[in-house]
């Protein structure tokens, strides 16, 4: 099955009961039984038919054993996180997005769970940050906001050797240019709140694991403190996948167009883009995806003409978020990675004149005048 089809076709596909196209919302908190321990769905929190469908349709998506879908991305990530107990380590992508950063550094310290952040693109950084108690790498690839790409599969070959898990944030990539259990990683997660929801209309998070083990263990972390996806928003998330697909190739295109403006614009320091040629471990990128995405960062002179480019666009709308049919756009500095402390931010690289866009499904040309006049 190829993979506009398996979007389509994937996971659970036409209801079984009534032949529906599109899956039921099964607006149930609770479902009879036959017997004591006879039943199909026990309790929502446990099961529910229309989030099992998205469940299933995401782990077919990623070609893993078991999906899960919970009430944000950082629900999705907190889950996870809950795997590892006091005295364990874990490796980070250096450039991540601020809110797992804050997690990370204000709510999994609470544990006695040490992390550490290291540029995970530099792979002999990695083996040195490694440790006997670290239990698992977390990475992002492309991060957010500055686009580094981490080699997946020779990181893969590096968990394995230090019998670590190697957990990947697919967010910005999506199943459809981006499979990384393939390439070796034991868990992906997702905000799907971004591309796979695509339409601004859900907050959503999912989870997929490459063994039945570790299905397991997620299945009694969801269970036990019940961040779950409700009904409604599982029936759009399906809704939201099934056009992934001309989404991704379409937001691509616009998004390659916009960084050629970007590159020969005088007011536009630094372009920072997967498909561009001079992109670090560009060809790593090219090797392992199938696209260089809809996210581009570029930095303008100074804080102040940063805002005054978000203050003048009309079609890109100031927002949080990304992956949506709209143009969204944002300074990451004062928002996304707000949580991240300016001095740690500035050592990244994130710059206060950093200007982060979210391409969406508009006339490019309308996009490219909206940049033009704002930069002028």
């Amino acid at each position: 099955m190829r993979k506009k089809t398996r979007l389509i076709h994937g996971g659970a596909d036409i209801d079984k009961n009534v032949g529906a196209m599109s899956p039921p919302i099964y607006q149930a908190s609770t479902f009879k039984q036959n017997g004591v321990g006879n039943f199909t769905y026990e309790y929502a929190r446990t099961g529910n038919p229309t989030r099992d469908a998205v469940e299933t349709l995401i782990a077919d998506l990623e070609k893993g054993k078991r999906g899960f879908a919970f009430a944000s991305g950082m629900a999705a990530i907190a889950a996870v996180m809950d795997l590892f107990q006091a005295g364990d380590h874990i490796l980070l992508t250096d450039d991540v997005y601020g809110g797992t950063f804050r997690y990370m550094t204000k709510i999994l310290n609470r544990r006695n769970i040490d992390v550490d952040f290291v540029d995970s693109s530099d792979l002999d950084k990695v083996r040195e940050g490694i440790r006997e108690e670290t239990k698992a790498i977390f990475i992002e690839t492309p991060t957010n906001p500055l686009l580094k790409i981490t080699d997946i599969k020779e990181l893969a070959n590096i968990a394995k050797e230090k019998n670590v898990l190697l957990i990947a944030d697919n967010t910005f990539n999506t199943p459809y240019w981006q499979n990384p259990i393939d390439l070796g990683a034991n868990i992906v997660v997702h905000s799907a709140t971004k591309y796979l929801g695509g339409h601004s209309d859900l907050v959503a998070g999912l989870v997929v694991v490459d063994d039945e083990k570790l299905g397991e263990e997620i299945h009694f972390i969801q269970n036990a403190s019940g961040g779950v996806l409700a009904p409604n928003d599982s029936w759009l998330l399906v809704r939201g996948i099934r056009t992934l697909g001309i989404r991704m190739e379409e937001i691509e295109s616009n998004t390659q167009k916009i960084v050629e403006y970007l590159v020969d614009h005088p007011k536009v320091g630094k372009v920072y883009y997967p498909g561009l040629p001079e992109h670090p471990n560009r060809d790593i990128h090219a090797k392992q995806s199938g696209g260089f995405g809809g996210m581009v960062s570029f930095t303008v002179e100074s804080e102040e003409k940063a805002l005054d480019v978000l203050n003048k666009v009309r079609y890109f709308s100031l927002a949080e978020s990304l992956g949506a049919v709209e143009s969204l756009i944002s300074l990451p500095a004062k928002m996304t990675h707000a949580s991240i402390p300016r001095e740690r931010r500035l050592e990244l690289g994130i710059e206060d004149g950093l200007i982060r866009i979210s391409v969406g499904l508009e006339d490019v040309e309308d996009l490219i005048e909206d940049l033009d006049q704002a930069l002028q």
